[in-house]
């Protein structure tokens, strides 16, 4: 008898409806899989052989084929392991064909029958549901799908589990989605903006960066407080968009590292100390290894001491800075990685660290300082949209007492200003969520300039000899601090502010 389940798996970062054929016929025992499986999936022969078995059910002994369709697609993963498991039932007549319609099975089983949680359960419920709508998984998985509401999911704890629920024995319970959570990877809610004493330009760039998601490059000597201000950073950026909460909750999902089956609604916040040096850490070519450039999609990526990485990571981040993807080419599929992320970099302005210190005396030559900063190509400096110096405090601020504004007063005026651009963007049905992702279609239109503004932006590109990609920036910096100002055009003071966030355009140093 021929039996057929709906199941799926995860290929790269798209979910896949795969449909499991299982054929039971009179012949030589024998149990084979067809349909490019991978190695997972053809030892879970072994697996579901022991599973039935030890669920109180007799293996048949005749010759089974299972198909996995559609079969020019290379499946990978453990989760065809129940699905396969209630084919074989279903083609010895223990099942009623009628209750797989419409039913998705995914999970792993372990040699007694007990089902093992799979990755990617969010993103298998976003991508099938308009194909299924139910869904039984591993009770581990299923508070995470069930935060798709157009679907019924039930968990499962075993093989016998399900076999009773589609006899109708002991039927399952749909599984309900909780509350939204505000949980970030890697992201410290301990630290403040507050305990910051000084750096108020530094401040303030920080706050037009969050305001417009521009990428950000801290510059200063050791001790200036660079990394301090870093990690304060996300605590002034405000929740994520639903459909970049659902997009960065698919990744770690598909990890397999996403925590209590919630939505993540803050952003992800990575950083070095948490992959190796090798630019496969970054760009995920490291087969079967996720990378730090697209976990940190929707979020904050922070290098620290930037220009002592190696020169292939940093050019790898021209793709993602630029387009907010990278691409993936393995043996037979190229995938493409979300990877929009918001770069915060640091460095010292020369190799000791102190050239622009007043305190402290540099030992550089002007040869080391020019290849120091040349390690930083041309084409990396202008996509990052604003550098700001961080100097040294001197006694007088550090002796002070903490003044300073809290996080949650400035992530406030940074929600207002992203509510501003967001429903400029849905009123003319534009694609960017914040100004950093506009267009130069979007910068004619949206970025009107005032007669002074347009004199002193001329003056500006006559002087500096700056680039067209940093003539972009430096607009797309100026809408965002009209926008802080609740400004319809952007003022000569707006763009003043804008031109000093780009002092290596200036050539202030060397």
């Amino acid at each position: 008898m021929l039996a057929k389940v709906n199941s799926g798996c995860i290929i790269g970062m798209n979910a896949c409806h795969i449909e499991v054929e299982v054929d039971l016929s009179q012949s030589l025992p024998s149990f084979s899989v067809v349909g490019l499986p991978d190695t997972s999936i053809r030892e879970s022969r072994d697996r579901i052989r022991s599973a039935i078995k030890n669920s109180g059910f007799a293996f048949p002994s005749g010759k089974i084929t299972v198909n996995l369709s559609p079969a020019g697609l290379k499946k990978e993963g453990s989760g065809f392991d129940l699905p396969i498991a209630i084919g074989i039932l279903c083609a010895e007549d223990l099942i009623e064909p009628e209750t797989l319609n419409g039913l998705l099975l995914c999970g792993e089983l372990s040699l007694n029958g007990k089902l093992k949680p799979i990755r990617g359960a969010l993103p298998l419920a976003i991508a099938l549901k308009k194909k299924c709508d139910s869904f039984i998984l591993p009770r581990q998985n299923a508070g995470e799908a069930a935060n798709i509401k157009e679907i019924s999911v039930f968990g499962a704890d075993s093989l016998l589990n399900v076999s009773n629920h589609l006899k109708g024995i002991k039927p399952f319970e749909a599984v309900l989605s909780q509350k939204t959570s505000s949980y970030s990877p890697s992201y410290n809610n301990d630290v403040d903006f507050r305990d910051v004493k000084g750096q108020e330009y530094v401040k303030r760039g920080l706050e037009v960066a969050a305001s417009g998601g521009h990428n950000l490059l801290l510059i200063g000597p050791p001790g200036s407080g660079k990394s301090m201000l870093a990690k304060r950073f996300p605590g002034i950026l405000p929740e994520l968009l639903p459909e970049e909460s659902l997009e960065t909750t698919n990744v770690y999902s598909i990890a397999g590292e996403l925590k209590n089956d919630q939505l993540i609604k803050k952003h992800p916040v990575r950083s070095r100390e948490l992959f190796g040096h090798e630019k496969g850490a970054f760009t995920s070519a490291n087969y079967e290894k996720r990378g730090l450039f697209h976990e940190a999609d929707n979020g904050i990526l922070f290098l620290d001491e930037f220009p002592e990485f190696r020169r292939d990571v940093l050019e790898a981040l021209r793709q993602p800075l630029e387009s907010g993807y990278i691409n993936i080419s393995r043996v037979s599929h190229t995938f493409k990685y979300p990877s929009k992320f918001m770069l915060v970099a640091a460095m010292n302005p020369c190799p000791c660290g102190y050239f622009t210190d007043k305190t402290k005396n540099c030992h550089c030559t002007s040869h080391q300082i020019q290849k120091y900063l040349a390690k930083i190509s041309g084409p990396l400096l202008d996509r990052i949209d604003i550098h700001l110096e961080a100097p040294r405090l001197n006694y007088n601020q550090l002796s002070t007492r903490r003044n300073g504004e809290y996080s949650s007063v400035i992530k406030k005026r940074v929600a207002i200003t992203r509510d501003l651009q967001k429903n400029r963007f849905k009123k003319h049905k534009a694609i960017p969520r914040c100004n950093a992702g506009m267009s130069s279609k979007h910068l004619e239109k949206f970025c009107t300039l005032s007669s002074e503004a347009e004199e002193l932006l001329k003056t500006a590109i006559l002087e500096l000899g700056i680039s067209a990609r940093a003539y972009d920036k430096i607009l797309k910096i100026s809408r965002t601090i009209a926008d802080m100002d609740n400004a319809e055009i952007i003022e000569s003071h707006h763009l003043s502010e804008a031109v000093g966030y780009r002092c290596l355009d200036r050539n202030l140093w060397v």
